[in-house]
This record gives C-alpha cells, sequence and structure tokens, in this order.
C-alpha cells in the first residue's frame, strides 16, 4: 500500500520511524455531470477574477481571506517553518482506556508502518506494551496543512491510528431530542428488549452494501444495451408517518424477527399437522357403557384421538352386526321348532284317536 506521510512516533525518548497508510477506501459509485440535452460532459474551469483566464494547476497557491474580502498569500514554505514540533511528528501526549474516547471525535482511520528495520524492534515496544495496558495512546500529529489529534491503537499485529475531532469541533445537540416529556411504560420496554434479544449479534463481513450493487447492475445492463431489471421489493413508506398502535408494532416485529431467524415464514401459516393413528391392540375390550355413558378407562375419554375413536366405532358396529345375524339364526330355528310341532300334532291326535277303545253297551 502506498503511503501517504512519512515521519516518527515520538514515544518519550523513543523515536520510530513510521509510514502513514490508509486504512480504509472508499468503494461509492462517482458519476460525472454531463448536458442532458446531447450528453456532452460539463467541467469546471478555474479561472482567476482578476484576469479572466484559466489558471493551470501548477499555478494555483493557497491563501486566506479576510472579512474585507482581501487574501493574504500563504506558501508551503511558510507553513513548513511553524514551530511545532507535531510537522513530521506524532508525539504521544497520553494513554487513556478506550471506553474514554467518544466515538462522535472519531475521524479518518490509518494504518502505521515501521519505516526499514531499524524501526522494528521500538514498534513491536509501543504495540506490545498497548496491548498489555489495555489503553488506547492519545497523540498529536499535523497532516495536510493542519495539527491534528489522534489514537493509536493495535489492530491485530498492526498499530492503527484514528484521527479524532477536537473536542470543540463537536456540537452540542441543542433541539434534536424530542421536545416535551414522553413516558414510556414497562410492557414497550420489555418488547423493545425481546426484539433486540431476538435479532441478536451479525457478523460484519455478511453486510453487504445492496445500494451499490444495485447500481453497478443497472449500468452493466445500460452498458450491454438493455434496460436495467427492476426488482419488485417492499412499499417504501413515506417519512414523517405515524406509529399508531406502538406496542403492535413491536409485538410485530419480534414475531416477524423470530420467524427470519427460524427460516420460517413471516406471516403465521402453520404448517399441517397429520394426527397418527394407533392400532387398537387384539382383542381389547370395547368400551364398556356405564349409565349410559362410555368407560374413562381406555384413551377414548376426554375426547381422545381420531384413530381410537374412529376404531371404536368399527368395533361396536360389528359387534352389532355379529349380534342381529345370532338373533336371525335364532329366530329361524325357533320358527323351524314351531313348524315340525305343528306338523306332528294332528298326527299324534289321530293315534290317539285310533286307540281309544269303543265303549260296550249294557245288557
Amino acid at each position: 500500500m502506498r503511503s501517504i506521510w512519512n515521519g516518527a512516533i515520538s514515544f518519550g525518548l523513543v523515536s520510530i520511524p513510521i509510514k502513514l497508510v490508509n486504512a480504509t477506501e472508499s468503494h461509492s459509485i462517482s458519476f460525472r455531470q454531463i448536458h442532458v440535452g446531447d450528453g456532452g460532459r460539463v467541467r469546471y474551469r478555474k479561472v482567476c477574477e482578476l484576469d479572466g483566464e484559466e489558471v493551470p494547476t501548477a499555478e494555483i497557491g493557497k491563501g486566506y481571506e479576510e472579512a474585507d474580502g482581501s487574501i493574504i498569500p500563504i506558501t508551503d514554505e511558510d507553513l513548513a517553518q511553524l514551530p511545532i514540533a507535531t510537522a513530521k511528528t506524532i508525539e504521544i501526549v497520553s494513554f487513556v482506556p478506550a471506553d474514554q474516547i467518544d466515538p462522535l471525535q472519531m475521524d479518518a482511520a490509518y494504518y502505521l508502518a515501521a519505516s526499514g528495520a531499524t524501526a522494528a524492534k521500538p514498534y513491536t515496544l509501543l504495540r506490545e506494551a498497548l496491548k498489555r495496558s489495555q489503553k488506547v495512546a492519545i497523540a498529536k500529529y499535523a497532516l495536510r496543512g493542519r495539527e491534528r489529534l489522534g489514537m493509536l491503537r493495535v489492530v491485530d499485529d498492526v498499530i492503527a491510528m484514528h484521527g479524532l475531532l477536537w473536542p470543540d469541533e463537536i456540537r452540542v445537540p441543542e433541539g434534536v431530542a424530542p421536545e416535551g416529556a414522553v413516558s414510556v411504560r414497562e410492557a414497550e420496554l420489555d418488547l423493545a428488549d425481546a426484539l433486540m434479544a431476538t435479532l441478536g449479534e451479525v457478523e460484519m463481513d455478511s453486510l453487504r452494501d445492496d445500494y451499490r450493487e444495485a447500481v453497478e447492475a443497472m449500468i452493466a445492463a445500460k452498458a450491454g444495451g438493455g434496460e436495467p431489471a427492476v426488482a419488485a421489493g417492499p412499499p417504501v413508506e413515506g417519512a414523517g408517518g405515524q406509529v399508531i398502535d406502538l406496542m403492535a408494532a413491536l409485538e410485530n416485529s419480534v414475531r416477524v424477527a423470530k420467524a427470519s431467524r427460524a427460516g420460517s415464514p413471516a406471516e403465521g401459516a402453520g404448517a399441517e399437522v397429520t394426527p397418527i393413528r394407533r392400532k387398537k391392540a387384539a382383542g381389547a375390550a370395547a368400551p364398556k357403557a356405564v349409565g349410559g355413558k362410555k368407560s374413562t378407562a381406555s384413551g377414548a375419554a376426554g375426547g381422545g384421538s381420531a384413530g381410537s375413536g374412529a376404531g371404536a366405532g368399527a368395533a361396536k358396529k360389528s359387534t352389532s352386526a355379529a349380534a342381529a345375524k345370532k338373533k336371525a339364526a335364532a329366530a329361524a330355528v325357533k320358527k323351524t321348532a314351531s313348524a315340525k310341532a305343528a306338523e306332528a300334532k294332528p298326527a299324534r291326535g289321530a293315534a290317539k284317536k285310533a286307540v281309544t277303545p269303543r265303549k260296550r253297551s249294557s245288557a
């Protein structure tokens, strides 16, 4: 990586030659200004106000404008001769716990690379001292024509420096907070806590710039002569919308977050549950009727499973059919016996009549 500044870290009487390297890079897409009518590019020309001529970059310098509009020229030599120790030095002034640094002060980030073999030992010493102390170093340095404040900390095996804004550059947030007293109920706080717990943590490496990727895809489609694909997304609500029911919104948010974490649909369309039918054991007795009600000795009591109820009904129906068949057979046997008895009765009467002795008349 190309260094943007060369100097040294002043650590007491220890001087560590270093190179300053940008730790971040911008992936934002840059656009050019064009003339809408013919697509021609619109450029800015640097023109001198006195003679009206365009000025090349090599002839452009610095100047300070006073209140009356007059300009005082300032040269690079003037800045280099300023009596400040931080012109080419990152001067460490103190060591503080990291939580004492307000994130609002954070500015650009840099890596500090050891410059040369002789810088390796003091560089490593400072790095390990920062690790063991669990503190960060506060330093002052000069870059791009001004003195700045910085914070040194360890990232892996490298010393990184974050540019810090000066304390008087942080604006007081006056008129930003909601006006008037706003009360929040415990139930709303509980739901907010539940939503925070459901969302949990995220792997920072998994976060992506979806907008930039969409712009790149659109540019690629236009460059190929086609029309960009428009993805149908959720409707975008207008700014200034009012939340009608905060509790309902929190509850829905928790539900959607849980569904998203579990990989299930956000809407409450539950999966269909099919009951398991259990086979009735052979020889099992059917529920007995006690006082006109089914006995609760079996699983059919209290609304047993659909399979058990169906099995009990089938068994009862089969028993009733068998009883009816048996009754019909008994009636048929009885009818046959009655018919045989009726046929045998006249024959017995005839025989009785035949054997009855005739009475003799008296002399």
